[in-house]
């Protein structure tokens, strides 16, 4: 039987596009196996998958100075020698990594074991730790043909994001039964990425006096960024994460405020949602930015500055992007960087295909 070794970690983004390769792989007949952090939120996601998971040692590699510097090198040196021996264990045909720190020891174990690597870099610029895997690996996918000058070229395809394929099934009415919204309202959903965005959800939250008027406001806030004094507003319903019931939301919503993570702005080109995005600037490396003016540029997305958030700008946007909904729906209808999952799948099939001959 074929094997394959995913990794990825550190937030979602870098572990749902896993997830949503998951059903074809199955498809094709190969033995599924992740390698991620002890504790990280990649071994929560990937609990529910009946799949094999192996915990590493693993350090964050930054760019400024803090103490653990010092102490995080340690942990990736042991992180490769933990890698080395689940891959000496596991035999797989191939290694496919979504980023984040997590991966680099993975990468660089099975590069020295001669497994052939496929990485992925959501974001317009790689981050660091796709850099120093990108040396070893067979191939790069990327996400945006603004990337492509940034890779070698012998090794960069563009392919999109992978979208989990149950997104695309949701049910509106379904939806609107679980917030208990009406039908006869438009809906706004506001996503914050997997760890919640505080600027985002205040500014959604000052803003809903006005927004309230017009719309509906299904908010997912991230964890422990519930406001309870908020819990009985009509019109108002909030979630710190949502699973099951995300396509559902996803299908009911109208228009949708959220950050410009890769992955995040992926699912909501695929799904034809007209969306504002409000990027990460602070503690970030202005990936968001890029990836958000991306979008602009290609008309698939409004964008407000977070810099510029006030509850007059938030609320004039909403409903402007709303009025001209149809036109970002036709400038997504036209995209050609979806299908992921097929071009993906298809490259770890051509490798595998190589390496057994």
């Amino acid at each position: 039987m074929k094997k394959i070794v995913l990794t990825g970690g550190g937030t979602a983004g870098h572990v749902t596009p896993n997830i949503a390769l998951l059903p074809k792989l199955r498809e094709l007949g190969y033995e599924i196996h992740y390698i991620g952090s002890y504790d990280g939120i990649e071994k929560k996601l990937i609990a529910d998958f009946d799949i094999p998971y192996y915990g590493i040692s693993t350090g964050k590699l930054r760019r400024y100075f803090d103490v653990k510097n010092f102490t995080d090198p340690f942990r990736v040196v042991k992180g490769f020698a933990e890698a080395k021996k689940i891959l000496k264990q596991i035999k797989p045909d191939i290694v496919f990594s979504k980023g984040g720190f997590v991966s680099v020891p993975v990468v660089r174990a099975a590069a020295s074991l001669k497994i052939p690597c496929i990485i992925h870099e959501s974001d317009m610029t790689p981050g660091l730790a796709n850099k120093l895997c990108i040396p070893v690996a067979t191939k790069v996918c990327c996400n945006f043909p603004e990337t492509l000058q940034n890779l070698p070229a012998d090794k960069a395809v563009l392919t999109g994001s992978p979208i989990r394929e149950e997104l695309t099934k949701g049910n509106k009415i379904a939806g609107l039964d679980y917030c208990g919204f009406s039908a006869n309202q438009p809906v706004i959903m506001v996503i914050g990425g997997s760890l919640g965005a505080a600027n985002v959800n205040k500014a959604v939250r000052d803003a809903l006096p006005a927004l309230l008027k017009d719309f509906q406001v299904v908010h997912i806030c991230g964890q422990g960024k519930v406001d309870n004094l908020l819990l009985t507003t009509k019109g108002y319903k909030q979630f710190e994460y949502v699973k099951a019931e995300l396509k559902d939301l996803f299908a009911m919503a109208d228009v949708v405020i959220s950050r410009a993570g890769a992955n995040a702005i992926c699912e909501l080109l695929a799904l034809k949602k007209p969306n504002l995005l409000i990027p990460l600037v602070s503690g970030s490396r202005g990936d968001q930015v890029l990836n958000a003016k991306s979008f602009e540029a290609q008309g698939f997305s409004m964008v407000l500055s977070e810099d510029d958030i006030t509850e007059t700008a938030l609320t004039d946007k909403v409903h402007e992007l709303f009025f001209t909904r149809q036109t970002y729906i036709d400038n997504m209808e036209k995209s050609n960087q979806l299908g992921a999952i097929a071009t993906i799948t298809g490259l770890i099939e051509e490798i595998v295909c190589d390496e057994s001959h």
